[in-house]
């Protein structure tokens, strides 16, 4: 038996505290931009080591910094004046010792091309080969191969001391946020609103039963001739989320705000070249975006761990807050008397991944030794499925930002 603990949790439900705040940031924000490249680099990187070694070398690709360029947008076109810059930083496995001799990891290639591929699939109006200038800093390390095939024989040992967090189900504003963004940057909505760029932020605020959407949405300058066009896309983007948060918060009083910077008469607009606020000086790095479950939640408990970009194998600063948030819907899915349930495993370095110091699990409604016993046991059946979780988060079936 695994070392799972379930309580009680002596909060209200989440729905009914007064105040709540969540936050999203979405495909185009630096933040997003900054998360994605670590995790596509890592992905792309593991795959390499798969496919040529039968086995992921350690690494950890999770400090991607982007530094904002300059643009020019006006309506009707613009231009980008300086490029952004992009550099990928961490540690990667650069060689390995077979009973061939030493192969060199061809990794600058790698974790270029990964950038390369998720800007060009993600933000369509980014000329990936002009507008940005990729790099990497990526302190190297080598492998034994031989000795790396004999520690595969065993569970994989966890790499750090760290506590992974999660929680279900969503409150009624986290899905609101949430849906609202993944929405507005959905296929159907840019080919119907095709001035709408990706980065998209929501941030939401409820006050008891009334909703405030606040929402930066950046216009593509190219496809707006003049301010009229302007804020018939701001209309339209309101009118989308009203539709979301209908469907959401059919019983909330919502207001919806969009680009409340413009200053028409001085002539402000979020106008974009791009879609993202990253041609124009704002930064992103990773780990300072979404959690694991997509959002910013300041009034739940929240890990600080970056999981983007690091290894999918060993880390339990990815591995855990993924299985935190499994373990808390399965068990509130299976067992919908718990109402709400917080998550908390804590690792110990050098131990089991698979068999964390502690898992706690925080229930907030009534607990009877039925539940009890059916709650550790989801918990430990998550926690044994950790190798297929990484199977999981390199094939991209796992959300992480």
């Amino acid at each position: 038996m695994k070392n799972v603990v379930v309580s009680k949790l002596p909060l209200p439900p989440q729905d009914e505290i007064d105040t709540e705040i969540v936050e999203r940031k979405g495909t185009g924000h630096p933040d997003y931009i900054s998360d994605a490249i670590s995790e596509e680099a890592s992905r792309q990187l593991s795959l390499f080591y798969l496919e040529r070694f039968g086995h992921i070398f350690h690494h950890n690709l999770d400090k991607t910094l982007l530094v904002g360029g300059q643009a020019n947008p006006k309506f009707g076109g613009g231009e980008v004046l300086h490029p952004i810059y992009i550099v990928i930083s961490g540690r990667a496995v650069t060689e390995v010792r077979t009973e061939d001799g030493i192969e060199q990891i061809p990794l600058g290639t790698i974790l270029i091309r990964a950038a390369k591929d998720w800007l060009k699939k993600n933000l369509p109006h980014l000329d990936v080969e002009h507008d940005v200038i990729i790099d990497y800093k990526v302190g190297k390390g080598s492998a034994d191969l031989v000795g790396v095939f004999e520690l595969g024989k065993t569970v994989p040992l966890a790499n750090d001391t760290s506590v992974g967090v999660g929680y279900a189900p969503f409150s009624t504003l986290e899905n609101v946020v949430f849906h609202v963004e993944r929405k507005l940057n959905s296929p159907e909505t840019k080919s119907k609103v095709k001035a709408l760029g990706e980065d998209i932020k929501v941030m939401g605020l409820r006050l008891g039963n009334k909703i405030k959407l606040t929402i930066a949405a950046a216009i593509v300058s190219s496809e707006v001739r003049d301010p009229g066009e302007y804020m018939a896309v701001k209309e339209q983007v309101k009118d989308i989320a009203e539709g979301v948060a209908r469907e959401y918060a059919p019983n909330h009083d919502v207001e919806i705000f969009v680009n409340t910077a413009d200053k028409p008469e001085q002539g402000i607009y979020y106008l974009t070249v791009t879609g993202t606020s990253s041609e124009h000086g704002d930064d992103g790095m990773t780990g300072r975006g979404n959690r694991v479950n997509g959002l910013i939640t300041p009034m739940r408990p929240m890990s600080m761990e970056a999981a983007a970009g690091k290894n999918p194998v060993s880390h339990v600063g990815k591995l855990y807050n993924v299985a935190a948030n499994e373990i808390a819907r399965k068990v509130v899915e299976e067992l919908p008397e718990t109402k709400e349930v917080y998550v908390e495993l804590l690792s110990q370095i050098g131990k089991p991944i698979t068999e964390p110091l502690v898992a706690t699990l925080r229930v907030k409604g009534e607990i009877n030794e039925s539940i009890r016993k059916r709650a550790q046991e989801i918990a430990e059946e998550v926690l044994d499925r950790i190798p297929q979780i990484t199977k999981e988060i390199i094939e991209g079936k796992v959300m992480l930002f």
